[in-house]
């Protein structure tokens, strides 16, 4: 990295951490007020104003008083240019925040709602979690609400931190950029990258009476449960739905199922991020397959199961294998 670029980050940093100081953490929803919106020119502007400058000489210089009317125009246009500029930031509201996971050396999301609760409308509003990385933009109408995806780089497995995500405008004409910082805890967790050859483990029996989520309806009848995310609408009692009851699911029991348990002391032949990065490739192929598989960890059990729930908290637990919290 260039002297200039690392001078450029770290002063960036101060004036981040000055900022955390002076108006302390944020808790959703954060309205950007006046005290917090910071406002300089960009390169442009700096351009500009030195274009100014000499005009302003030569025209001086020269007595000439068409040079000195188009000087003292732009002047006024850069003045109107600014207060535009931190206007069109002031008062945008950011309401809630999500985050996505990914799997190693993929990207992150972060999902922001901003609201423009004025009836000016609001253009160009930028929004940046770590220095030199992409930027999401969204215009906003007046009294109106957008959803911002920002997406972040991962490269190792866990938990990553963002301290800070910065909003920024630098409409109109690109002179001056007015930007804010917002400090949330934004937590992404990033699972292992699934990787391995080993194949999958032979199927097991289970306990009779055992629930299968995945049946087709050939098997015993055993009730209704509440709809959770990742089944299938095709089990949903839409019959039920119809009659004004909420979203239910068909369960079905069966003494003949069959599972896969992915154990981690069994790879024995592995290192400790190889075996997980092999349950992780291990749990997704038999998610694509549409069967029920157990995780067994040495501090955890996740008992067999299938859908987009249970694989969420089988690639969590991989994720968080070691990870002091």
């Amino acid at each position: 990295m260039k002297l200039a670029e690392r001078l450029k980050l770290r002063a960036a940093e101060r004036a981040a951490a000055w900022a955390l100081r002076r108006q302390g953490p944020d808790t959703l929803p954060v309205v950007l007020q006046r005290r917090r919106i910071y406002i300089l020119p960009t390169r442009a502007g700096i351009g500009f104003s030195l274009l100014i400058f000499t005009m302003l000489i030569a025209g001086l210089n020269y007595k000439n008083s068409l040079a000195l009317f188009l000087t003292f125009l732009l002047s006024g246009l850069a003045l109107v240019a600014m207060h535009q500029c931190h206007r069109n930031l002031l008062n945008v509201k950011l309401l809630d925040m999500g985050t996505t996971s990914a799997f190693t050396g993929e990207r992150g999301g972060i999902v922001l709602t901003v609201t423009n609760e004025s009836r000016t409308p609001r253009y160009r509003i930028e929004l940046r979690a770590l220095p030199k990385e992409k930027i999401a933009t969204a215009d906003l109408g007046a009294q109106t609400s957008r959803r911002m995806d920002l997406s972040v780089p991962t490269s190792t497995r866990g938990l990553l931190a963002l301290k800070r995500l910065n909003v920024a405008t630098s409409h109109p004409f690109g002179l001056f950029r007015a930007w804010t910082w917002v400090h949330l805890p934004i937590v992404i967790t990033v699972y292992p990258r699934p990787r391995g050859a080993k194949p999958l483990p032979a199927q097991h029996g289970i306990n009779a009476g055992a629930v299968s989520r995945g049946s087709t309806g050939e098997d015993e009848w055993l009730g209704l449960r509440p709809f959770r995310d990742g089944d299938s609408p095709r089990q949903v009692a839409w019959k039920a739905y119809a009659r004004g009851a909420p979203l239910l699911i068909k369960e079905y029991g069966s003494t003949g199922s069959d599972l896969r348990l992915f154990d981690f002391s069994a790879l024995t032949d592995l290192d400790v991020e190889a075996r997980l990065e092999q349950l992780t490739r291990w749990i997704l192929d038999a998610e694509k397959r549409g069967e029920r598989y157990g995780l067994v960890m040495p501090n955890q059990r996740f008992e067999p199961d299938q859908g987009a729930d249970h694989r969420q908290r089988c690639l969590t637990a991989l994720a968080l294998f070691g990870v002091t919290l």
